[in-house]
């Protein structure tokens, strides 16, 4: 007889990582159809072998590297339980950064328009629509597959989202916003990662991004002035390397008062500039 509290305990002896505790409650929840809050009230409850078995078989697909959101469907990102599938990139916390940096530059009592670029599960758009109810949010992804678990996970939250298809700023010719944000694909063709850990269940076209992993970032960089009213605010997430060049981009299209900001670990992980027009 096993209670919940030792299955945890064994389930993250199992896991490797620093999260590998989070991990085993994130799968045992989803086993029973349970928040994890609610195993720390019945902490000595015993698990039935259907229960289980059931547990176990998550594990196992977790220990073959399949990641935590895929296995479960879903995901926690700012104050939002969004879908995930293997056509979006998972939402990870550091790009929480990027929401924080936008929210700063658009008060809650006035209106605008903001573009979020590759939404992939609308999880940046929704986040600002969440905070800034007075703001029109516009996503726009490449894969017709990302777009339907963006406008799922924007009916599930009950937010107003406007979602179109096309590549980068192809399908909002002669659109103009306030904010044009942006977690683009921003790894090397060539580096290694993309075969290692929850990277290798991802949409490579979410994660890579030619020879040096900018090419997104110089097609955002570079149409962004058409696009943006005088004043208005461009932030790109980066790799931790790569803010140096990211300036450099901004900078060479004419953007002031260009900076980029650090996440928790103190890496430079998101690049903005104001386009004073």
């Amino acid at each position: 007889m096993t209670t919940l509290a030792n299955a945890i305990r064994d389930a993250a002896a199992r896991l490797p990582g620093d999260e590998a505790r989070l991990e085993a409650e994130l799968l045992l929840a989803h086993a029973l159809q349970r928040p994890r809050s609610w195993f720390y009230a019945h902490s000595g409850d015993v698990l039935d072998p259907g229960e289980a078995r059931a547990f176990d078989a998550l594990l196992r697909r977790r220990e073959g590297g399949e990641p935590v959101a895929q296995i479960t469907g879903h995901r926690g990102f700012w104050s939002l339980e969004l879908a995930v599938t293997r056509d979006t990139l998972i939402p990870r916390p550091e790009t929480e950064l990027l929401v924080e940096l936008a929210l700063e530059r658009l008060p809650v009592d006035e209106m605008g328009q903001v573009l979020d670029l590759g939404t992939g599960t609308g999880a940046v758009a929704l986040a600002i629509a969440s905070e800034r109810p007075l703001v029109d949010v516009s996503a726009v992804d490449v894969s017709a597959a990302a777009l339907d678990v963006a406008r799922a996970n924007a009916a599930d939250a009950g937010l107003p989202l406007r979602l179109l298809q096309g590549d980068w700023f192809e399908p909002v010719a002669g659109d103009v916003y306030r904010m044009i944000v942006s977690n683009p694909p921003y790894i090397a063709d060539d580096d290694p990662h993309l075969q290692q850990g929850d990277l290798r269940y991802e949409p490579r076209s979410a994660l890579a991004s030619g020879p040096d992993g900018l090419d997104a970032i110089r097609i955002i960089a570079a149409g962004a002035p058409n696009h943006l009213l005088p004043g208005g605010w461009l932030l790109v997430e980066h790799g931790h390397e790569q803010g140096a060049a990211v300036r450099s981009l901004f900078q060479a299209q004419g953007f002031a008062h260009v900076a980029s900001a650090r996440d928790l670990e103190r890496r430079e992980r998101v690049t903005l500039g104001q386009w004073l027009g």
